[in-house]
């Protein structure tokens, strides 16, 4: 019965802006990213936990390689309904991964301008990247924050965001007073240099903060005028990652993995973007490929690998 109790709370949930089309069949791209060390058949990856957080919500998902022209990509978000910037562990600056996503945050920027729905969302590293693309310089400072969970601070702001405001009154009291957020990162932006640039000050709302003790640091944004959102913290892994004891397992850690994917996926709900053929939609899905366990060697249970 809790089972069953969750998904309706999780149905009811769903954001429906007043005006949008719904599309009740969202495909949501996924951007893969370098491997460390190349092999045969394994030069880029996607942590499984991803897949398995948007599919929770009810979205299909499709990796997007990188290293494509920028044609490829414009003809692949013209097909896609949104698109999740992963953590992980490259180059923010340099990476294929990196001039990936700068091509798909402008796509996203000039359609949504036009009226033409499409989210964004960055975790962790894809957070990190979207306020750089945002404000055009690194502002990252360290934090003694590579492997704990935290709770979070929620701004003023929080209250009446897309983001959180449906969110059940008790969830909210739990992540305020409880570590359900799982932080794995060394690099944050503290809450003084983000508020000090005026470019992400005026772009993102800011919902939370965080800190390890010393320093507090900007843990969940949402943009103002755009349907583009970040977490520093990782929602996806409280339900699908197991290699670490860190990670928080409880009822409420799992909640907030559901609603959060659930937010993420009914903001995709709204774009009506669509691949030009069923052939094409079904070539592209990620139930092409097969993901390996690689839990005993890795931060990750389960990672899909590609060419």
């Amino acid at each position: 019965m809790a089972f069953f109790s969750l998904f309706f709370l999780m149905i009811s949930f769903a954001v429906v802006a007043e005006g949008h089309q719904i599309n009740d069949s969202p495909i949501i791209g996924v951007l893969a990213q370098e491997v460390r060390t190349p092999t045969p058949g394994k030069n880029t990856y996607i942590a499984a936990s991803y897949v398995k957080y948007l599919e929770s919500a009810g979205a299909r998902v499709v990796p997007v390689m990188i290293n494509k022209t920028e044609e490829e990509y414009t003809k692949l978000f013209k097909s896609i309904n949104g698109i999740l910037f992963p953590g992980g562990g490259v180059s923010i600056f340099s990476s294929g991964y990196a001039t990936a996503a700068g091509i798909f945050y402008k796509l996203a920027l000039e359609a949504n301008s036009k009226g033409d729905y499409f989210p964004v969302w960055g975790t962790c590293l894809g957070y990190e990247k979207l306020t750089l693309l945002t404000s055009g310089k690194s502002l990252l400072s360290h934090t003694n924050t590579s492997g704990v969970a935290l709770p979070l601070k929620f701004t003023k702001e929080s209250t009446d965001s897309r983001m959180f405001k449906d969110f059940p009154k008790d969830l909210m009291t739990s992540l305020a007073n409880k570590p359900l957020t799982e932080n794995s990162h060394e690099w944050s932006i503290t809450t003084e240099k983000f508020t000090a640039n005026k470019k992400l000050k005026n772009f993102y709302k800011i919902l939370s903060t965080s800190t390890d003790g010393q320093t507090e640091f900007v843990s969940t944004v949402e943009a103002n005028d755009f349907p583009i959102y970040g977490t520093q913290w990782h929602p996806e892994k409280n339900a699908f990652e197991w290699t670490r004891e860190y990670i928080p397992h409880s009822p409420a850690a799992i909640r907030t993995t559901f609603y959060m994917a659930q937010f993420f996926v009914s903001e995709a709900r709204k774009s009506l973007h669509k691949f030009p053929s069923k052939k094409e939609e079904q070539n592209a899905l990620i139930y092409n490929y097969q993901p390996t366990y690689t839990g005993t060697k890795s931060l990750f249970v389960q990672k899909y690998y590609f060419d």
